[in-house]
């Protein structure tokens, strides 16, 4: 069954004017951060990670790059060797301790920082501000939505017919702590329930939680 799309031009138009604002104000930090990345590890500065966007639609989200050139390879070796980071692969699609990722990669993860250049995808209408956290998309998008229809289960189509989001219910709320079940429907209340004022609520919440980085990794 196709995804319905909610549409909300005032949120929209707000998403356009805060990006821009955001992208004038911290272009500095974008460049410093960019020279840090490619000077401490080889590769480059920015990672196109492929997600899928509202109603399906395949997006490009634009990050700093905080893991290794040989990342796949070394999750993949990990996950056959070790039964405990399988579990916990399988139960947060996230590792606590992720060899994976780059000294500099931890920090910006920690404080949320290598998400800064999604602010970009914002102002082009792929994502919004505040929204559900988009999911990697992995192998072809047909079969892919098929998945994410097993994973979100009766919830998948409310969490497509919104824009994914930079910050969110999820990432104010404790992040990688929460198991993906529960993410599935906080993430469905608000695509159903949200409003002008709990988005900029979770934008001022996500500023504590990027300070103090709670269940970030």
């Amino acid at each position: 069954m196709p995804t319905a799309i909610r549409h909300d031009p005032l949120k929209r138009i707000f998403d356009f004017l805060f990006s821009a604002l955001i992208l004038l104000l911290t272009s500095p930090l974008i460049l410093f951060l960019a020279l840090l990345v490619r000077l401490t590890s080889k590769g480059p500065a920015f990672y196109k990670s492929v997600r899928l966007g509202r109603g399906g639609k395949v997006i490009y989200c634009w990050k700093f790059r905080s893991m290794y050139s040989d990342a796949d390879e070394r999750l993949k070796h990990l996950l056959a060797a070790d039964r405990e980071k399988r579990a916990e692969w399988k139960k947060f699609q996230k590792l606590k301790n992720d060899p994976r990722i780059t000294p500099v990669g931890r920090f910006l993860r920690k404080t949320s920082l290598d998400e800064w250049p999604q602010f970009w995808n914002v102002l082009k209408g792929d994502l919004s501000v505040v929204g559900p956290r988009p999911p990697t998309l992995v192998g072809p998008p047909d079969s892919f939505l098929k998945e994410i229809r097993k994973w979100y289960g009766p919830s998948t189509n409310n969490i497509l017919s919104v824009r994914p989001g930079l910050t969110g219910v999820w990432q104010t709320s404790g992040r990688s702590e929460i198991p993906f079940e529960d993410r599935v429907r906080i993430e469905e209340h608000y695509a159903i329930h949200r409003t002008f004022f709990q988005d900029l609520r979770l934008i001022l919440k996500t500023i504590p939680a990027m300070l103090f980085s709670k269940g970030a990794y």
